[in-house]
Parts: C-alpha cells; structure tokens; sequence
C-alpha cells in the first residue's frame, strides 16, 4: 500500500491496520448500504481508517462503543447527544473518543460492528494486526446479538483473493472499499447470516 501510494498516516502501515486513501468513500458507501435511521448503537473499532465511519454516525445522532486500544480498559461509549455538536470531531478521534467517552467493561447489545483489517476475502475472512483484539470484540458482540451484522471497511487492494485463517477467526458480512460494496453470505456457529 506504501509503494502504491494509496496508504496514509499514521506510517509505517506494518504493525497496525493501515489508513488508506478512499476511506471517506468506503464509510460512505456502507452507512448508504446500512440505512443508519435503523441503527440504534453500533462497534467501531479505533483504527485510524474507521474514523470517517465514526464520524459519520455520530453526526447522524448515532451513540457509538469504542473498544480501547488492545482492549485494556475495556470499551467508550459515545454517545452523541451528551457530547454536543462542537465536539463531535474531536470525539471521533481516538484521543478524543477515549477522554468524551464513558468507560463501559461489558458490551451491551450491537447491531452492527465494523472493523478494519490487513487483509479480507471474498469468503468473509479477515486478517487483523495480529493480535486477536478485532476476533474478540466480534465474538463478543455476537454472544448477545447472534444475527450482529459484521462490516468491514478498507481499501480494494485489501481485498485478496484468499486470506490465511485461524480456527477462533471470526467471519464477516460486509466489505466496503472506495470502489464498491461486498455482501456476503456467511456461517457463523452453524447459522447463516447475509450482509445485507
């Protein structure tokens, strides 16, 4: 993503899930796909690249959970309304998130979380920086919401062909990119779930 130019700071992109140039397009084009009127809370996970999606909801009066970096405090929630509009930018930043948010240990209902990744297939597979945090968060969210509704969003070279898996890999419903949207159908413990 470096030596094509399509990555952003924060670099290097090793280590982290990379920011990329699209990522407005790609928040866009999944809330268009959500309907957010019907969204009553939703995960989003810290990384640089979902920071548009963050946004994006709390500006439409949506309450958000943060999980804190590698879960070690748990999760924020922000929730818009108690913030105020003059604060909503800076509350969808990480530092602002962390600072505005409310401090919650366990995660309430969900109705949809969206992550970021390295790297994602077509199959509903997703690969993280490597440490399982993403997998947690959504397996979480689906122990008290079985049909929760997984989205992803990243830039279209993330998205390969084939990405490797682990047996405590948690599968995803949607991808969107700055180019296009992916819904998929996807078992998750014996169900099926659609995207979209």
């Amino acid at each position: 993503m470096e030596k094509s130019g399509v990555s952003l700071p924060p670099h290097p992109c090793w280590g982290r899930i990379p920011n990329f140039r699209g990522a407005w397009d790609a928040a866009n084009r999944l809330l268009e796909a959500l309907q957010p009127n019907s969204l009553r809370l939703v995960l989003v996970s810290p990384d640089s690249p979902q920071r548009p999606v963050r946004l994006l909801l709390l500006r439409r009066g949506i309450p958000i959970i943060m999980p804190t970096p590698r879960l070690r405090r748990g999760y924020v929630y922000i929730d818009p309304q108690d913030i105020g509009g003059k604060y909503i930018r800076y509350a969808s930043t990480l530092k602002g998130g962390l600072s505005l948010g409310r401090p919650i240990k366990e995660l309430p209902h969900i109705d949809i979380v969206i992550e970021g990744c390295v790297a994602v297939d077509r199959l509903g597979n997703r690969i993280g920086k490597g440490g399982g945090y993403g997998d947690r968060e959504i397996k979480e969210a689906r122990k008290l919401n079985p049909s929760v509704i997984v989205a992803v969003t990243c830039h279209s070279s993330q998205v390969l062909e084939r990405v490797p898996t682990d047996q405590w890999d948690e599968p995803i419903n949607i991808i969107s990119t700055e180019r296009f949207l992916i819904s998929l159908d996807v078992k998750t413990e014996g169900n099926t779930q659609r995207g979209l």
